[in-house]
């Protein structure tokens, strides 16, 4: 841990103290100069959402068609209420996990 302290305090030490050279503009004319970025289009969400679509409509029909909704409405509907309020925290502190998870990897990923 120590020697990454040292690391960023001696990067930063040197990025602050790196003297200006003027390049009587050269640098712009050859980053205008440079060709444009290409756009590349990627079809991986599509594909991904299609496949997701065709396994949920295959698990549909595998699992009986619309009988596993009603039965799952009708185990839902009978659950006790302690039962769904434990369900409920569960499913919150999934959602604050996920939450807390992605905040984290936003804050690491800004820090570097």
């Amino acid at each position: 841990m120590e020697e990454k302290l040292q690391e960023d305090w001696l990067d930063a030490r040197l990025r602050d103290e790196a003297p200006y050279l003027d390049d009587a503009g050269f640098t712009s004319r050859v980053v205008q100069k440079l060709p444009a970025r290409q756009v590349r289009r990627s079809y991986r969400a599509f594909i991904l959402l299609g496949i997701t679509l065709a396994a949920c409509v295959a698990a549909y029909f595998l699992a009986g068609g619309s009988s596993l909704f009603f039965d799952a409405f009708t185990n839902v509907v009978m659950m006790p209420v302690t039962w769904m309020w434990v369900c409920a925290a569960a499913a919150a502190f999934l959602v604050m996990a996920g939450g807390l998870a992605a905040a984290l990897s936003r804050s690491r990923g800004r820090s570097r």
